[in-house]
């Protein structure tokens, strides 16, 4: 029997929207699974994330996992929405515009209503805002970046959180 596990998330848990990580018995069938992937998709179309400012390319892929330094330049840039999506309240990035919950960020009022409009979410370790950018993405938002690894990425890179009374 062979056991072929596809997945968008390395062995060390990093997620690769777009990317396929294949774990097999057989080195043949992963290698055949490879190349239909090659043929259909194209790996070149989609090299993961990138340090641009967000396009309307994200809805292609879904949202775009960014690094701690890429999602610093967004905090200062104009028209960037930032919306802290973690519950219950454990602190924040500098220049948060809103604090929503990761499961009813659809509709909420913070939202930009052009849905072209670049959005950067983020939580404590990850996992609340991957939900909450994917549910923005499956409802139309088409420019949405999620800090890979959360505020605590963001203070293991040595950078302060802000803490407030909420």
């Amino acid at each position: 029997m062979v056991s072929t596990q596809v997945s968008t998330s390395s062995r060390d848990g990093r997620r690769w929207p777009g990317r396929l990580v294949l774990r097999s018995a057989s080195p043949i069938l992963a290698g055949a699974l490879m190349l239909a992937g090659c043929a259909t998709t194209g790996n070149d179309a989609n090299p993961g994330p990138s340090s641009e400012t967000p396009t309307a390319t994200a809805a292609a892929t879904g949202p775009t996992l960014i690094g701690v330094d890429q999602f610093a330049s967004l905090l200062d840039a104009p028209n960037v929405t930032v919306i802290n999506v973690h519950v219950p309240y454990e602190g924040e990035l500098p220049d948060t515009d809103a604090f929503v919950a990761y499961d009813q960020i659809v509709g909420d009022q913070a939202l930009p209503e052009d849905r072209d409009a670049p959005i950067a979410v983020y939580c404590r370790s990850g996992s609340m805002s991957e939900e909450a950018s994917a549910a923005l993405v499956e409802a139309g938002y088409t420019n949405v970046r999620d800090l890979e690894g959360g505020m605590i990425a963001w203070e293991d890179a040595g950078r302060d959180l802000v803490m407030t009374d909420r």
